[in-house]
């Protein structure tokens, strides 16, 4: 399965873009977007920003994935638990 992320926009050169979520820097292709812009949030999906996103959105589902991950990792610690 794979998940669109919102990234931020931290560098642009040429087409491709480093974007960091949560602190992990990654290469994407912008190629898809005619208007990004360093700071911008956008959407990746398989190495491509293909959206733009507004910022509280963004944070809005980084949070969102953060509470899943923490959600899922306490009950996986609670089964360990009982073993």
């Amino acid at each position: 399965m794979c998940l669109a992320v919102p990234s931020k926009i931290i560098e642009i050169n040429d087409t491709v873009a480093k974007v960091d979520v949560d602190g992990v820097i990654r290469e994407t292709s912008i190629m898809l977007l005619d208007d990004a812009k360093i700071g911008d949030y956008v959407i990746v999906h398989a190495g491509f920003a293909i959206s733009k996103v507004d910022e509280k959105a963004a944070l809005t589902t980084l949070q969102d994935m953060r509470d899943i991950m923490a959600a899922e990792a306490q009950q996986v610690n609670g089964l360990n638990d009982h073993l």
